[in-house]
């Protein structure tokens, strides 16, 4: 050690948090020595704490901004000559480790991987991802030091949102489970879902020194399986309406969806390879069934009704053409 280095371990210190970064909670102050002088002083200024750990204990927990005179047992001089043995160098050391004590606000979150659960109308898994925001301050920077930090020496909004991202998914997972809320439902219950998750997760958080003031979901998204088969069962619902509509059955909406996708195609029904007359082989298809049964029991008014509503349908939908729509109803009328 030259006589400079030496010279300057004997100072007394004055020891302040000046840049404060808003995004960073807890912060090790980087001294020129830990050997920290008797009657050296700690400005504390507001917004801020301070954690001493002295002798590898923490000695004290200061949240009120002031100027503070510390007692070591390191004098000037006498300290480092009675250290001889020891390359002169003291066995008190002191830490400093500011910490944040006004509120962080509006942190961002989001969960890293989908929540899956059972939907209870479609009854398959669906998996569900949620994202918002939370509020939180330190409460026992006593606790938060000796739980969670150990060595660290900066702890940021970064860190906390993993911290409680990691916590949030089993809770998520738990209340999404017992309550099954259907698809179309899951948006109205997220008031309910952030207060569940918040207490759930105050109680973690108290346990490593922090206060959860506010937690917020703001939305919630399904991965793009889940909507693709839902979307898959909507088609198909509205496809059934429709076809109630004109009283079609499951093979009438088959046949109608085939012809349908035929007509989209470039070149329309012809560039499908289906020829003109199509339409009207799709009607009697569809009336197949019908016929027979007429054969045997008779055709009546409301049986007429019934196939014309369907056929009207079909021109509707423009799966058949006027000519093809006008010829199978004379057919229809035909047996009256």
């Amino acid at each position: 050690m030259n006589i400079r280095n030496l010279f300057r371990k004997q100072l007394r210190s004055v020891i302040e948090w000046k840049e404060q970064d808003s995004h960073i909670l807890f912060h090790r102050m980087a001294t020129s020595t830990d050997e920290i002088k008797n009657s050296s002083k700690l400005i504390v200024a507001p917004g801020q704490g301070c954690l001493l750990v002295y002798d590898g204990k923490v000695k004290a927990t200061l949240t009120e901004p002031d100027t503070y005179e510390l007692e070591t047992d390191n004098h000037p001089f006498i300290t480092t000559m009675l250290n001889l043995a020891q390359s002169m160098e003291s066995e008190h050391k002191m830490r400093f480790y500011f910490f944040r004590t006004a509120e962080l606000v509006n942190v961002l979150w989001g969960t890293a991987t989908p929540v899956k659960y059972m939907e209870p109308n479609y009854k398959f898994p669906v998996a569900l991802g949620a994202c918002g925001n939370f509020s939180v301050k330190i409460d026992d920077a006593a606790t938060m030091f000796s739980t969670l930090l150990a060595t660290v020496n900066d702890y940021t909004s970064g860190d906390v949102r993993e911290l409680v991202v990691s916590r949030i998914v089993a809770p998520l997972t738990a209340f999404l489970a017992e309550k099954a809320y259907p698809y179309t439902e899951v948006d109205k219950h997220l008031l309910e879902l952030s207060t569940d998750l918040k207490a759930r997760t105050t109680e973690e958080l108290q346990r490593l020194g922090f206060i959860l003031t506010d937690f917020r979901i703001d939305s919630v998204t399904f991965d793009d399986d889940t909507l693709l088969r839902i979307g898959k069962i909507a088609d198909m619902t509205a496809e059934k309406q429709a076809a109630a509509e004109v009283d079609l059955d499951y093979v009438g909406v088959q046949k109608l969806g085939a012809l349908r996708d035929a007509a989209r195609n470039e070149g329309g029904l012809a560039g499908a390879g289906l020829q003109l007359g199509a339409g009207v082989q799709l009607a009697k298809d569809i009336f197949k069934t019908q016929e027979t049964s007429e054969t045997s029991t008779g055709t009546t008014p409301a049986d007429v009704a019934v196939r014309l509503k369907q056929l009207k349908g079909l021109l509707d939908e423009q799966l058949i053409t006027e000519e093809e729509y006008n010829k199978k109803k004379d057919e229809i009328l035909e047996k009256l």
